[in-house]
């Protein structure tokens, strides 16, 4: 451009006003520039607005991981208050104790409902009110077979008259697979709905359960970190 306006310097202002329109149109096309940054669609731009991207998308993840309650303790090996073929991290000030079936048979068939659900038998409890919240992380296990975790979740919420809304999704349990279940149970006691939460593995002893209820949803959700950890945390015995 520069050897052309040297040629036709003094000729006819046409030609300068095309020149000028020439120049006017290149401008547009820098005109892309943002004040005192690179053009947009530019390679360092395009690289600030992922970098930005993978950011919020980082943030976002991390605002959704679901959150894993402190450690106070830990069940399930030798010594502890409750015998089971797998172990995981308790949270802090939850008190874990023993919970015996062997009852006198009347008593047993009253309790029944209580003490067993699907193919699963209640054998520990954690009880969540000496760390402020009314509620039980309780643990079942079952006789050994060949289901795998989802089945043995089904049968277990299937066994609940006033569950619905089950959601089921693979996961792992330390580094066990695992299945794991949302759902709501309505309570008689509120006369209203709650959510409850559980997952399940396998065993060379049996099937494990491990369940989260509470008195109500907002219970629930506060100690959703305590079932994390245990979820977080859990290797067989």
């Amino acid at each position: 451009m520069t050897m052309a306006r040297g040629t036709v310097r003094g000729l006819i202002p046409a030609v300068l006003a095309a020149v000028t329109l020439a120049g006017c149109s290149s401008s547009a096309g820098a005109g892309d520039e943002r004040p005192g940054g690179p053009a947009v669609g530019s390679a360092p731009a395009k690289a600030a607005d992922e970098a930005g991207a993978e950011k919020t998308g980082a943030d976002e993840a991390e605002a959704d991981a679901p959150k894993v309650a402190e450690k106070g303790g830990r069940v399930g090996g030798a010594g502890s208050a409750c015998d089971l073929p797998v172990t995981f991290d308790t949270a802090a000030h939850w008190k874990p104790r023993g919970a015996s079936t062997e009852l006198d048979s009347e008593l047993a068939e009253e309790l029944a409902d209580l003490t067993e659900q699907g193919t699963v038998k209640v054998v520990c409890e954690i009880d969540a009110k000496p760390a402020g919240s009314i509620g039980f992380l309780r643990v079942w296990q079952g006789e050994a077979s060949d289901d795998d975790p989802r089945a043995v979740l089904k049968a277990f919420v299937a066994d609940d008259p006033n569950a619905s809304k089950a959601t089921y999704t693979q996961v792992t349990a330390g580094a066990l697979e695992a299945a794991e279940v949302g759902y709501t149970v309505y309570s008689e006691l509120m006369d209203e709905s709650k959510k409850e939460r559980a997952f399940a593995v396998t065993t060379p002893d049996g099937p494990v359960v491990v369940h989260l209820g509470g008195l109500d949803s907002e219970e629930h959700a506060q100690m959703l970190p305590a079932f994390e950890l245990a979820k977080n945390s859990l290797k067989l015995g």
